[in-house]
């Protein structure tokens, strides 16, 4: 998958990435969010902010995270931006080893214990 910014088209991984392997939260630089994370143990998240999703662009577009669901409208009173019946992400959700998931996120902690490696896009 591949991207502009500022004409200059990038694919995943060529603005940077981060390894992490405790319990300590990370954080993208300024102005920038993590896309994807390939989680390289199984990896369980914290509730609150395991994953705090970007769902505050312009376009009203949700992503998946903990603490907040995405596409949680009521089932049946969907609209053009926001789908029905999406949960958060809770504590007892186990990312396995090898899954890569895609998204918009600001921050990412651990519970007890993974490894990841996080990839930064605008």
């Amino acid at each position: 998958m591949a991207y502009k910014h500022n004409t200059v088209e990038y694919g995943f991984g060529q603005m940077g990435s981060v390894f992490n392997n405790t319990v300590s939260a990370i954080t993208p630089p300024t102005g920038k969010v993590f896309v994807a994370i390939t989680f390289l143990v199984d990896t369980t998240l914290n509730t609150t902010n395991g994953l705090v999703a970007d769902n505050h662009s312009t376009e009203g577009i949700e992503y998946a995270g903990t603490g907040t669901a995405a596409h949680d409208v009521t089932v049946d009173s969907e609209t053009s931006v926001s789908g029905g019946g999406g949960k958060a992400i809770v504590t007892a959700t186990i990312f396995p080893k090898g899954l890569t998931i895609y998204g918009r996120w600001t921050k990412i902690t651990t519970v007890t214990s993974g490894q990841y490696i996080a990839y930064i896009g605008d």
